[in-house]
């Protein structure tokens, strides 16, 4: 009985075994995690150099029950932290703002959050050699696969929880693709091998067909935002531009030269929040330090390395730079698209974040965004997922209407190429007694929603 016992404890043990290892004990202006356990470290691609950084948050409520809910960033190129800095982590960072403080709204309070920095080369996560840092939509979604796998090796206790994929930008593609890769995977497998328990994927502006996405819903968004005028519409209209995004190859002269025009009138525009801030504009810099400092960061002659200070759209959504380099490619530089950075950089940077990240100090220094990865993005992007995946989960595509990168327009555009039934009509959602977006579903599982008043960046 005795024996029965502890041969019964090893097993609990060994499921219930976390990294310690990995654990991330305190961060700076965060405070010590005691109330929910933290964790920073590696996920290895088997039989290559790619090493994928990852920072998981357990639930704050019921954590042993709690869904699992992976986030990703876009570009391609763009870290996840931006997520866990500046949308749904316990803590996070006003832009504009030089300090972090606990967040209400953080995501960890009711899943157990997990961020993924990928492809290898984004963020922390690095690889080796030309093969294994070039990538596609299908190569990333295959390491994506096999990094959430072996994460779950390092966290065996959350294999029966639910798992969530969530996104933003150019994880319109990163999440489709994953939860297609993790379907196959599970419908593949042996019976006595593990699958993890896939529920649904949420993701939010993100680019899903490039003939309704980005630039022709830029173009169209604008029109109705009064960024243009009626005489500019209307040769829009006449010319019925193909844009053959994602990289604009083979767009008209006329088109190129009329886009340029466009583009001139909204190249000061925030492209993530027509309404919003432009930051690097006017009396709103991106990098300069408040009156003494950031002392709740440094201290004197500590070392604040990173590779820039500003992020422009050519980092976070790069089809915004090829769009305006085809346009105007001698004011790519003078075209900064607003998007505040520089308290991430210094705070990713940090020798103290480094150390309680767990962070090699070989690893290149951290950045929000990086073009020093080979990506190529597919043609088709994802909506073909959505229709493999009819039925099978469950699937939410929302959308903060005040974005020009990856506009509503577009999203309601290729769901009503989709030709599928409506199974609950157009209606609005209150919050506090305000419209807060709007909400309707379609046969297949899928739900489209908007969030009133908020960009690209809508969480």
């Amino acid at each position: 009985m005795k024996f029965a016992t502890a041969v019964l404890a090893t097993v609990i043990a060994c499921v219930q075994a976390k990294p310690e290892e990995d654990r991330v004990l305190e961060l700076p202006e965060m405070g010590v995690f005691d109330k929910y356990g933290a964790f920073s470290g590696y996920l290895d691609i088997v039989d290559t150099s790619k090493k994928i950084h990852y920072l998981f948050f357990e639930a704050q409520n019921d954590s042993e029950n709690a869904p699992v809910l992976i986030w990703f960033n876009g570009g391609p190129g763009c870290s996840s932290m931006l997520g866990f800095m500046q949308e749904n982590g316990p803590f996070r960072i006003e832009s504009g703002g030089t300090k972090f403080h606990e967040s209400e709204f953080s995501w960890n309070r009711e899943t157990n959050i997990l961020y993924i920095e990928q492809p290898a080369g984004v963020g922390y996560s690095y690889c080796e050699g030309i093969k294994d840092c070039t990538f596609d939509d299908h190569t990333s979604g295959k390491d994506n696969l096999n990094a959430v796998l072996e994460w779950y090796e390092k966290f065996p206790e959350f294999k029966d929880n639910e798992l969530y994929i969530s996104g933003e930008s150019y994880a319109g593609v990163y999440v489709p693709y994953l939860a297609y890769y993790i379907n196959k995977h599970n419908d593949e497998a042996t019976d006595d091998a593990f699958k993890p328990n896939l529920k649904g994927f949420a993701v939010g502006n993100g680019v899903t067909n490039w003939k309704y996405d980005t630039t022709a819903a830029f173009v169209d968004m604008s029109y109705w935002h009064s960024l243009m005028d009626e005489e500019m519409h209307e040769k829009f209209v006449a010319l019925d531009c193909d844009w053959h995004m994602p990289d604009m190859i083979g767009v008209t002269d006329d088109c190129m030269n009329l886009y340029m025009d466009f583009n001139d009138l909204v190249s000061q525009v925030n492209v993530y929040d027509i309404f919003g801030t432009c930051w690097g504009a006017g009396p709103y810099p991106q990098a300069e330090a408040p009156t003494g400092g950031f002392p709740h960061l440094y201290n004197a002659g500590t070392d604040r390395t990173h590779h820039k200070k500003s992020v422009t759209a050519a980092d976070y959504t790069p089809w915004v730079h090829w769009a305006k380099q085809k346009a105007n490619p001698k004011a790519l530089k003078e075209l900064p698209p607003c998007t505040f950075g520089s308290s991430l950089l210094d705070y990713m940077n940090s020798d103290a974040v480094r150390t309680a990240m767990h962070i090699p100090s070989f690893v290149q220094a951290w950045d929000l965004c990086t073009s020093d990865i080979n990506y190529i993005s597919e043609p088709e992007a994802s909506q073909w997922i959505y229709e493999a995946l009819a039925g099978k989960i469950k699937m939410l595509h929302y959308s903060g209407d005040t974005d020009g990168a990856v506009p509503t327009i577009g999203t309601q555009n290729w769901i009503a190429s989709l030709g599928w039934n409506k199974t609950s009509e157009w209606k609005q959602y209150m919050v506090e007694g305000q419209v807060a977006g709007y909400w309707e579903s379609y046969e297949g599982n899928l739900t489209f929603g908007t969030v009133h008043g908020a960009g690209h960046m809508a969480p």
